[in-house]
């Protein structure tokens, strides 16, 4: 330790705490800590004016720590006399409480200037007009502040640590929170993970015997025909060989031939229902496309002549006769089609038709670059995605159809873009309707409706609104 910091640590030993000046008298309280006596006989007598906890008879705080000690021991401290008489004779610890201007002890503290100053300074222009307190009586006055400053800083301390206790007391009760809550989810996707294993056996079990219970009787009326084409063929050539013999040898027996031939009955196939009981129908996965729904609406510049659409654009009939509309690119002609509003280019979108009992009707989408003065089949190959019900049947673009049990009321049409799916769902029952390969998906698409036919009952968009499975009536 080099003599500076030596000179340094000897006069902050040999200085008081209180009035901030070298050690006069020193007694040592029971914690330990020095004072000049006069100082805290001072501090103890003002402390017996204030109101505040009760405390031991005859005893006071600690300045320094604020443990009580009882007044009747301090002990002077003989040491701490001799190293203060010391820093006070050497040359080289200057007092600190000397003015720098006057070489004055500093013994009053200016409140404007928050500086301490001497007598002379006191009586000086620059500190006439202020007010002056001793510095002893600041040393008390800031002290006590101080004080006040750390009790509050220690309730503001102690209410942080509450407020920090509780903060990860809640961390963590959002945790157990987060964690049931995820476990609900995987245990709920499980357990309909599981319902729809069950389901998917059960329809594929139906499907399985119906199969069996059908086909054998098909193959067999197949088979029964192959038979009676097989002998029809025999004897057609038999008969066609008798034509080419000599007249005698025609006449042979022709009575005979005759009958044989007239005798002939056709067996008809067997008529076996080409209607499957069981129908694709996976549980809730209606309500599931229902968060996908998208508010669509007519757009009357696309609409063929031929075609009314009612003022709020959401329901569409076939008039009988055809209007006097502006014609445009737009517009479809001859093709009883109108388009809805909305483009999709990216994303799930779900939307509902009432078609009530109607006996025929179109929807789907379509490309919006389509040709709508197209005369021919709305097919893929022109960017036409539609289901087409005729009846008692659906047919599409695609070479299939589907047999009917029973004619939905109200379809569904769920479009999932990027995943090139388009499918068709009975909301009435939850099933299946048709669904398109997959396809690329390209440009904007639109939704397409078509009434086909003249009816009483019009298409209309259902309003959708609220949570899954929150459908409202078509308004």
């Amino acid at each position: 330790m080099d003599a500076v910091e030596l000179a340094r640590k000897l006069q902050e030993e040999a200085t008081c705490s209180i009035c901030l000046d070298y050690f006069t008298d020193p007694v040592m309280t029971s914690c330990g800590h020095n004072f000049c006596r006069e100082c805290i006989r001072m501090t103890w007598e003002k402390a017996k004016g204030k109101k505040g906890k009760r405390r031991q008879k005859g005893s006071f705080p600690c300045p320094e720590c604020r443990e009580m000690s009882p007044q009747r021991n301090l002990r002077p401290n003989r040491l701490l006399t001799k190293v203060a008489e010391m820093a006070r004779q050497h040359p080289g610890l200057q007092r600190r409480d000397l003015c720098p201007a006057h070489q004055e002890p500093l013994k009053l503290f200016c409140l404007e200037e928050q500086t301490p100053i001497c007598v002379v300074c006191r009586e000086a222009r620059e500190h006439q007009s202020h007010r002056a307190l001793p510095v002893d009586e600041a040393v008390q006055e800031y002290k006590g502040r101080l004080e006040r400053s750390v009790e509050h800083l220690r309730r503001q301390m102690e209410d942080a640590l509450l407020f920090q206790a509780q903060a990860e007391e809640t961390c963590a009760l959002w945790q157990k929170m987060v964690e049931s809550q995820r476990q609900n989810v995987l245990d709920e996707f499980q357990r309909l993970r599981r319902l729809l294993v069950e389901e998917e056996q059960k329809l594929l079990q139906k499907l399985e015997e119906e199969e069996l219970e059908v086909l054998p009787r098909l193959r067999e009326g197949a088979a029964r025909l192959g038979q009676q084409s097989s002998q029809l063929a025999t004897l057609i050539a038999e008969l066609e060989g008798r034509c080419q013999l000599p007249a005698l040898g025609l006449l042979q027996d022709i009575k005979e031939a005759l009958r044989r031939a007239q005798d002939v009955k056709l067996q008809p196939p067997e008529v076996v229902p080409m209607e499957l009981r069981t129908v694709c129908r996976v549980p809730g996965l209606v309500e599931t496309l229902q968060r996908f729904h998208v508010d669509v609406t007519l757009d009357p510049d696309t609409a063929n002549p031929e075609l009314v659409l009612c003022e709020d654009r959401r329901s569409v009939q076939r008039g009988e006769q055809r209007q006097a509309l502006p014609d445009s690119p737009e517009r479809f002609d001859p093709s009883p089609c109108v388009l809805g509003q909305e483009r999709f280019t990216s994303g799930r979108h779900y939307w509902e038709v009432e078609v009530g009992d109607r006996s025929s009707w179109a929807l789907g989408v379509c490309r919006e670059n389509v040709n709508r003065k197209e005369k021919g089949e709305l097919s893929a190959a022109c960017g036409f995605w539609i289901l087409v019900f005729l009846g008692s049947y659906y047919t599409s673009t695609e070479p299939a159809f589907s047999p009917l049990r029973e004619p939905p009321r109200r379809v569904g049409i769920f479009l999932d873009y990027e995943a090139g799916h388009l499918s068709f769902y009975s909301v009435t029952d939850g099933s299946l309707l048709f669904i398109f390969p997959e396809t690329p998906f390209s440009g904007p698409l639109r939704p397409l409706f078509s009434p086909l036919s003249s009816s009483t009952t019009p298409m209309t968009i259902c309003w959708l609104k609220g949570g899954p499975g929150d459908a409202l009536a078509p308004q």
